[in-house]
């Protein structure tokens, strides 16, 4: 945890030196994202919310997408991953969204997706929308390393 939060400590700093907000949809990371940015003291200036997307219950209730709006999409895929990240940025009317969706393990998902297996994207000024596959089957492992590795995505569109 100690790693997730230096990397959300660089970027609180770039989003309160840009006055810039985020607010994040993660999935199998099941809210580590969040936990790293609100440790970071002053969390109150750039983060606006998150949520745990981890049924169809909850895209349906949190995110408001549909069955129907699902349509063309599967989870655990890069459409779907920059689908909720824009959708955070709309929703909570902030510069930035950052999501997280996949696989965390033991075994795959219903998808045919192994564990360790993870998509994430980021909306705003900048946007970008990756893959990880760690190859492990470690579930805590891999939350880990798909909260990490979200972060410094975002990181990244701060920086760049």
């Amino acid at each position: 945890m100690k790693e997730l939060v230096g990397i959300a400590e660089r970027v609180a700093a770039q989003l309160i030196a840009r006055k810039q907000t985020v607010a994040v949809a993660e999935s199998s990371a099941g809210g580590l994202i969040s936990a790293s940015l609100l440790a970071v003291s002053g969390a109150s200036a750039y983060y606006l919310g998150g949520a745990v997307v981890y049924t169809r219950d909850a895209r349906r209730v949190l995110m408001d997408i549909s069955d129907d709006g699902m349509k063309g999409f599967r989870s655990s895929s890069e459409p779907y991953a920059q689908l909720l990240a824009e959708q955070m940025r709309s929703r909570f009317k902030c510069d930035w969204g950052l999501s997280e969706t996949g696989a965390a393990g033991p075994t795959g998902n219903r998808y045919g997706d192994a564990a360790g297996h993870s998509c994430m994207a980021v909306a705003g000024p900048a946007a970008e929308v990756m893959t990880l596959e760690t190859g492990s089957s470690d579930r805590f492992a891999n939350m880990q390393v798909f909260a990490a590795t979200a972060l410094k995505l975002l990181l990244r569109k701060l920086e760049g």
